[in-house]
């Protein structure tokens, strides 16, 4: 069945004149004559009582009309359906993480995202949480994984993962067969650090200025096997996520006593225009972390 010629017949069922309906459509009156003339023949159906003014319908044409009005919008649904998929197969997104996050909670995410929309690109920036904040904010990145504890009236954020810093160090440690440990006792140690700007160095680095303690640090990186390695050898103890020390059996992980918690947020700029691809991500996002961890994630696009 011809859907432009239904929609035509939907103009003038609506408008009740062949007048106002071929202008509405956008075509000559006889035009639309000629389209109603070819629907007909076309359903095998008289649409139309040329004859009686008060009533342009027939009885058929009324049942056409209800049918017609919910296929066109059905079709139009489609359209808009098939129009979205392909700017994601289109999308890039550009997301900042850190390389910490990045290497222990996100390959199973991008890969399984890159499975279901092969044709998204996805730009990754690896940089600490006020780098990427800064990015945002200059427009440089679609989203970000970030700090939640510290929000900037400029971005939106929605609550990610939320996870416990614990102190890691090699089995062989003093420490490592105490409950908990405080940030007092952890500074007086030797130290492998991530670099300054990321939060796992900032709760140590607040502690001694505010304490006026000298840090022993012994050696800094951002590279989670380097620094895992350096501790495992005995050259410092570090601070960590809980997690990323579940499967090491050359270290321990002890909890702080006061506790230190890390929560992190997805957050992009309130009036940074977000792609459809880029929407998709967050969704796909959410509903991932929704399925394997207990705290549930809730975006709001």
């Amino acid at each position: 069945m011809n859907l432009k010629r239904l929609e035509y017949f939907c103009h003038l069922a609506s408008l009740g004149n062949f007048t106002k309906a071929a202008q509405t459509a956008g075509i000559a009156q006889p035009a639309l004559t000629v389209a109603i003339q070819k629907l007909e023949q076309e359903v095998g159906l008289k649409l139309i009582n040329r004859a009686d003014k008060n009533s342009l319908l027939t009885a058929e044409g009324e049942v056409l009309y209800k049918l017609a009005t919910q296929l066109l919008t059905q079709a139009k649904q489609v359209e808009l359906e098939l129009e979205e998929l392909k700017e994601l197969e289109r999308g890039t997104i550009r997301f900042g993480v850190s390389a910490m996050m990045g290497s222990y909670y996100f390959p199973k995410i991008l890969t399984e995202f890159k499975q279901k929309y092969p044709k998204i690109k996805i730009h990754l920036v690896d940089q600490g949480t006020a780098a990427l904040e800064k990015m945002l904010l200059n427009s440089e990145l679609d989203l970000a994984l970030i700090r939640g504890d510290l929000e900037n009236p400029q971005l939106r954020y929605s609550e990610l993962i939320n996870e416990e810093v614990v102190a890691g160090m090699a089995n062989s440690n003093p420490l490592a067969s105490e409950q908990t440990v405080s940030l007092a006792q952890f500074c007086q140690q030797p130290l492998v650090l991530f670099h300054e700007g990321y939060f796992l160095r900032e709760v140590v680095s607040r502690y001694s200025k505010k304490h006026q303690v000298a840090l022993d640090v012994r050696m800094e990186t951002n590279l989670i096997e380097l620094q895992k390695s350096l501790v495992r050898n005995g050259v410092g103890i570090t601070t960590c996520l809980s997690r990323i020390l579940q499967n090491e059996h050359q270290m321990t992980s002890i909890p702080f006593d006061p506790k230190i918690e890390f929560t992190l947020s997805l957050a992009w700029k309130k009036n940074h225009y977000l792609s459809k691809a880029s929407k998709a991500f967050m969704t796909y996002l959410g509903a991932t972390v929704q399925r394997s961890d207990p705290s549930p994630l809730a975006i709001n696009l």
